[in-house]
C-alpha cells in the first residue's frame, strides 16, 4: 500500500501559485490594497507583492492574510479528512487513528 499519493500533476510551484493567485483575486474582489491587507492581517505589503509575485510565504503568513480575508473555515479544513484510494488505505488509517507517533516505515 503506497503512502506517498503519485497521482497528482501538479507540482508544489504550480500550487503556490494557484494559492497566490486565489489570494490577490480574493484581495482584489474585497477592493483592499495591499497595505490595507497589511493593516487587517499584519503581513507586511512587501512580503504580499512577494507572495502574489513570486509565489513565497510563509505559512504563518499565509494563514494570517486568509484569517483577514475571511477565510478561518477554510483554513481549518485543510488536510481535516483522511484520504484514500483503496480499502487497505481505509483500513490502514482506521487502525492508525489515534497514534500519536509515525513509523519509519512506508511502501515503495
Amino acid at each position: 500500500m503506497p503512502l506517498l499519493y503519485t497521482y497528482e500533476t501538479e507540482s508544489v510551484g504550480d500550487l503556490l501559485k494557484i494559492l497566490a493567485e486565489n489570494l490577490q483575486r480574493r484581495r482584489l474582489e474585497k477592493g483592499l490594497s495591499r497595505e490595507a491587507l497589511f493593516m487587517m492581517s499584519g503581513v507586511p505589503a512587501p512580503t504580499i507583492a512577494k507572495f502574489e509575485q513570486k509565489h513565497t510565504i510563509s505559512l504563518s503568513s499565509f494563514v494570517a492574510l486568509a484569517k483577514a480575508l475571511g477565510y478561518t473555515d477554510d483554513i481549518k479544513s485543510l488536510i481535516a479528512k483522511p484520504l484514500f484510494s483503496t480499502m487497505d488505505e481505509l483500513e490502514t488509517i482506521n487502525k492508525n487513528k489515534n497514534r500519536k507517533r509515525g513509523r519509519n516505515e512506508f511502501d515503495k
